[in-house]
């Protein structure tokens, strides 16, 4: 962490939604409350929306965000640190566990995934654990000789992947299914034309994170504040508005499936999603 008198810096990008922004930052208002009556110094009045998610996770004067359990795995580990996991409670969510809706047409007659077998695929990001990590493991059990699908194509978001399954560009994708409740909430438009076929497998959801090197003392204080927060009874109705039902603490090691899932691909020859 900087030494500097400064004021510090938030992100909560993964489901800060256009739709939802102002629920957003009511939810960091509510927590950014609770860190200062815990005693955290230099809590951000406002969410940073300016600079690239990635870029805050490696500036050393962040002071907490949320991840994608995939980055964090693979390319954060010294970096960021768990501090707790919000309980989400949507379709495809078991406590702190979570999924992602795998979806296809409407008009789709598909009915199981081994049905999916040479169809194309829309994914968000290769660096995802919801569009793609989470599906590679659904359909690695069932892929012959390293492959399972016709093609895959890269969108740059799940909105995109949604639309692309929407127009008949793509078959099928894979939407964090806290994402899909959402948009479902707060978009239905944008959703229109699809249905949900399954789930994927699950695994620990996206954690709020802190500096990996910040102090003890400081890591309790946010962790405390983040139960005080959660448990408010005046962040009630903002808590309903994004579906949050808690939060759970959480470390490193519950993130072990994610790389899990990735090596049993692996080991199924199926290092790859196509």
């Amino acid at each position: 962490m900087s030494t500097q008198n400064v004021t510090l810096l938030a992100s909560l990008p993964m489901y800060d939604l256009p739709e939802v922004r102002r629920e957003t930052d009511a939810l960091w208002a509510l927590l950014a409350f609770h860190m200062r009556e815990a005693g955290v110094k230099d809590v951000p009045d406002r969410l940073n929306r300016d600079d690239p998610f990635e870029a805050l996770w490696l500036n050393p004067d962040l002071l907490v965000s949320q991840s994608c359990g995939l980055p964090l795995m693979r390319s954060y580990r010294q970096t960021l640190r768990p501090v707790a996991t919000p309980v989400y409670r949507v379709d495809g969510c078991d406590g702190p566990d979570y999924s992602s809706a795998i979806l296809v047409s409407s008009a789709s007659t598909l009915s199981a995934v081994e049905e999916l077998r040479g169809k194309v695929c829309a994914v968000n990001s290769p660096e995802s654990q919801s569009g793609y990590n989470a599906m590679r493991a659904a359909v690695a059990p069932l892929a012959r000789d390293g492959r399972f699908f016709s093609a895959v194509r890269v969108t740059g978001s799940h909105r995109t992947s949604i639309s692309a399954v929407a127009a008949g560009e793509a078959d099928v994708c894979a939407v964090d299914c806290v994402t899909y409740a959402l948009l479902a909430r707060y978009a239905p438009e944008s959703i229109a034309g699809t249905r949900v076929l399954g789930f994927t497998p699950r695994c620990a959801g996206l954690p709020l994170v802190v500096r990996a090197d910040l102090k003890t003392d400081q890591f309790e204080r946010i962790r405390s504040a983040l139960r005080q927060a959660m448990a408010d009874p005046e962040g009630r109705e903002v808590r309903a508005a994004l579906y949050i039902d808690g939060v759970v603490e959480t470390g490193i090691d519950d993130y072990r499936p994610v790389l899990e899932m990735e090596a049993q691909a692996n080991g199924l020859g199926y290092a790859e999603l196509r």
